[in-house]
């Protein structure tokens, strides 16, 4: 999947003309990539547009017009973007309660290794693409990418609209077990994504 480039990004004031519009699609694009795992866990499948709103969104919020730092957003949130045969995804361990979280965070220690996609009966071990591991407790945020390969990756586009019961989100920690099948809708998106 292509990068976003420095020359699709529209400046500030051309962004607020166009966000209304842009900000609807994305969250509907979003609604269908947005899958929950179980109580705890949700879990967005990003893309080239996904990547692409967040540079958007960080440079209007945080008000960035030195060039320097237009490129640093684009680095950052083109690890978003997943590589060729691969799906990349963000996992957020949503706890409302502050304590609750906080306690959970330290029981799921090491949770960014027991993450894994299950495409038509293949296991495919996340990769850990959050800077910054600590030792002792997970963090309430990861982003993972799934190395499907060439052939799966074309054997799940083949499926065309038969997606049903061909992919699964899997969480494999002594404290937190989790084997959540990814809805049809999501799955053809993910396919598209791999077909482009």
């Amino acid at each position: 999947m292509k990068k976003v480039e420095r020359n699709e990004l529209l400046g500030l004031a051309e962004y607020e003309q166009i966000r209304p519009q842009f900000l609807a699609r994305i969250i509907g694009e979003k609604k269908e990539r947005r899958v929950l795992v179980g109580d705890e866990i949700s879990v967005v499948f990003e893309n080239r547009d996904t990547a692409l709103f967040q540079i958007q969104e960080m440079l209007r919020t945080e008000r960035i017009t030195k060039e320097s730092s237009i490129l640093h957003e684009i680095e950052t949130y083109n690890d978003l973007v997943p590589g060729d045969a691969e799906l990349s995804a963000t996992m957020f361990v949503e706890i409302p309660d502050t304590p609750t979280r906080e306690r959970r965070l330290v029981e799921l220690a090491g949770l960014e290794g027991a993450i894994a996609l299950e495409v038509l009966g293949t296991k495919i071990a996340g990769r850990n693409e959050t800077r910054g591991v600590l030792p002792d407790r997970t963090t309430a945020v990861h982003y993972v990418k799934f190395p499907l390969g060439k052939e799966l990756a074309e054997r799940l586009v083949a499926r065309g609209k038969n997606v049903e019961g061909t992919m699964f989100f899997l969480v494999e920690h002594p404290r937190l077990s989790v084997r959540k099948e990814i809805p049809a809708v999501t799955v053809r998106n993910l396919a598209d994504d791999l077909s482009a």
